[in-house]
């Protein structure tokens, strides 16, 4: 079996993800701590250039979850966020990015128990899928090689 640990860059919506991740570890959930999370406002905050930017810096992988539809704080962002993220992933797929690197997600602050069992599923793909190739930039000595 493989030691690879993928490291998953996650956004989270401040007023619903957040407060679920936050449940969870309050309540002892259990997850692996392969992700580094990252406190947005709202996930319709979220650009499609920061999850290339992650992706680029070495994330294996990168997971947003934001409130539930009809629940954002910012009345429809988590509307244009699944817009975004649908196409972003179309086009990662187009470039030769597997598209379980790219993981979209609904959690209420009250569900700490969906956040862990979503935490555990994303890693598991990202871990079968192994460590990033794509969009890695080389340093100049590798480029020459």
């Amino acid at each position: 079996m493989s030691s690879f640990e993928p490291k998953i860059i996650t956004f989270l919506c401040n007023w619903c993800s957040y407060g679920a991740a936050d449940l969870a570890g309050v309540s002892r959930f259990q997850y692996p701590p392969h992700m580094r999370v990252i406190r947005v406002p709202c996930s319709g905050r979220i650009s499609p250039k920061m999850v290339l930017a992650a992706l680029r810096k070495g994330a294996d992988g990168v997971w947003i979850s934001g409130c539930h539809p009809g629940d954002c704080h910012y009345i429809e962002g988590n509307y244009y966020a699944r817009r975004k993220f649908t196409l972003l992933k179309e086009i990662l797929e187009f470039n030769g990015i597997e598209p379980g690197r790219l993981h979209f997600s609904w959690i209420s602050s009250a569900e700490g128990v969906k956040f862990a069992e979503v935490a555990n599923r994303v890693i598991d793909e990202v871990k079968q899928l192994g460590p990033a190739r794509v969009f890695i930039k080389k340093s100049p000595e590798e480029s020459a090689a």
